[in-house]
């Protein structure tokens, strides 16, 4: 509690100290606040205009072209272009589009026009999802709308015109890449045909060389094979044509009917239908009805070929059992004669698949090599006409792309709030700037009046003399003349208040004209 009441005192005396003072928060608030109100009063106005404009990214064509053409997001077209708005080419072409650039005289002054408008001119997101607000400050409320204006105008036409650069330059870079590839496949296509003529002989149109080589294998086997069952089918008919000749009696022993070289009408049907016998016993068994009801049928026009057979040896011999038979060895060596020939021209083509069997053979040690470089030149071919056909691709997609920008821009700009001239100003804040200027000059004041107590102190209280020596007052003398330093003092306290007052409605009058939107400075010096 003594601690309490020991710093309440030295803060009442600190206070009495400066209130002695007080000549010094008169001079100083004097000093101060009319050159402070006098600077804020000529603070030229400064008039801010805006515009919002709204970023429609949504397009009816996007959903469509989905898969069919390239497409950018036109959100990220959007962020780049608020980054780079106000960069220094941006700046100077709104300084040029305003005719400010024509106030600049100098290098210097034209630097310091393009880092007033860079740091003056506002662009920032007005609370929703693209929509954005563009502010600017001047003096002259007129140029504070068109550099408003030309930050918008730069604002819609860079985003589109980035926008068909980067169309441009893509569908450029394309182009560039189609030629290139399109050379590329056309020295490849050249390499894969001189490979093909160089080793014809070693390259089958279709296959590898060695399934090639196993192909003429199994023709030459086929046509031995071929060979083998003619020549039995000549010395069949050849042991028929020599029983033919040892018949007695003018009676020829005629063959069987199975073993007759004759052919019926009946053949083809046989044949065909033994065939489909066979494949019927694969599926099912010999009581099947399938299989009884052809085996009956076989065996029908089997019957009826043996019938015409006996009908055509008889009818032959009744009239001329011998002419017949003699006519029968001539059918009999016209056949043989004719499967002789197929001999000979199976021979040939068995001389020639076995040439080209032992010409492979020569060349097998070649066979690897050649395999291994016509599969890289596929390979390399194959890859540059893939690559081709893609740039093609994304040279139809980008076309559709930019035909489909022309039409319906991925981007709209609406434009809620144009830009317009203000009528009132938007600053400096002359109110606060005011009352800034009044508490300076006072506090100013009483800063100095305290140092000055601090630095040559008076002693009011008996109390003082004590805190300050440590040794207790025995007692104190009052002044003589105590009626005439009251009158000093009420005097200086009036002074005091008139002084404070001449100041505060002084502020009060200033405040007041800025209120009523009055510019104090203007209707004085105008």
């Amino acid at each position: 509690m003594q601690d309490l009441q020991k710093t309440l005192e030295i803060l009442i005396g600190y206070i009495k100290s400066v209130w002695v003072k007080k000549r010094y928060i008169m001079i100083c608030s004097w000093l101060i606040c009319p050159v402070g109100f006098v600077y804020v009063a000529s603070m030229p106005d400064v008039y801010q205009s805006s515009a919002k404009v709204y970023v429609d990214t949504r397009s009816v064509l996007q959903p469509l072209l989905r898969g069919l053409a390239l497409q950018t997001d036109p959100r990220q077209e959007i962020a780049m272009m608020v980054k780079t708005l106000l960069s220094r080419p941006n700046i100077e072409i709104i300084a040029r589009e305003s005719d400010l650039d024509i106030t600049a005289t100098t290098p210097e002054a034209y630097e310091s026009l393009i880092n007033s408008l860079s740091r003056n001119i506002n662009l920032r997101s007005a609370g929703r999802d693209n929509l954005y607000t563009i502010s600017y400050s001047h003096k002259n409320p007129e140029m504070a709308r068109t550099v408003v204006q030309e930050t918008l105008d730069l604002f819609v036409e860079g985003t589109k015109g980035n926008s068909r650069k980067d169309s441009d330059s893509a569908n450029q870079f394309i182009d560039e890449q189609i030629g290139e590839y399109e050379s590329r496949l056309s020295a490849a296509e050249q390499r894969v045909s001189n490979f093909k003529r160089k080793y014809a002989d070693l390259l089958p149109n279709q296959g590898t060389f060695y399934q090639n080589y196993s192909q003429l294998e199994s023709q030459l086997e086929q046509i031995r094979l071929t060979i083998k069952e003619t020549e039995q089918q000549i010395s069949t008919l050849t042991e028929q044509i020599s029983s033919q000749k040892s018949n007695v009696d003018g009676f020829a022993v005629r063959p069987s009917n199975s073993q007759s070289p004759l052919t019926t009408r009946y053949d083809d049907r046989i044949t065909k239908l033994e065939g489909n016998l066979d494949d019927l016993m694969l599926k099912y068994t010999e009581l099947h009805p399938d299989v009884i009801e052809a085996v009956n049928l076989l065996d029908s026009l089997k019957k009826a070929r043996d019938n015409e057979i006996e009908e055509y040896y008889a009818s032959g011999e009744d009239a001329n059992g011998n002419e017949q038979i003699g006519s029968i060895a001539s059918e009999l060596k016209l056949e043989v004669s004719r499967l002789e020939s197929q001999i000979s021209s199976l021979k040939v083509r068995e001389s020639n698949y076995s040439n080209k069997i032992d010409t492979l053979k020569q060349k097998i040690d070649l066979v690897p090599q050649v395999e291994a470089e016509r599969t890289a030149l596929n390979r390399d071919y194959e890859i540059t006409k893939r690559k081709y056909e893609e740039l093609l691709t994304r040279k139809e997609q980008s076309d559709l792309a930019q035909k489909a920008d022309v039409s319906n821009e991925n981007v709209q700009f609406k434009v809620i709030e144009p830009p317009i001239s203000p009528r009132n100003a938007s600053g400096p804040n002359r109110l606060l700037n005011y009352t800034i200027v009044l508490a300076l000059g006072f506090a100013a004041g009483i800063g100095i009046a305290f140092l000055i107590s601090q630095l040559n102190p008076i002693l009011i209280r008996a109390s003082q003399l004590t805190l300050m020596t440590g040794y207790p007052v025995l007692g104190s003398v009052s002044h003589l003349n105590k009626i005439e330093i009251k009158k000093i003092s009420r005097r200086h306290l009036f002074i005091f208040i008139v002084s404070s007052s001449l100041i505060i409605g002084l502020y009060a009058a200033l405040a007041a004209a800025e209120i009523m939107n009055i510019n104090v400075y203007a209707r004085i010096f105008s």
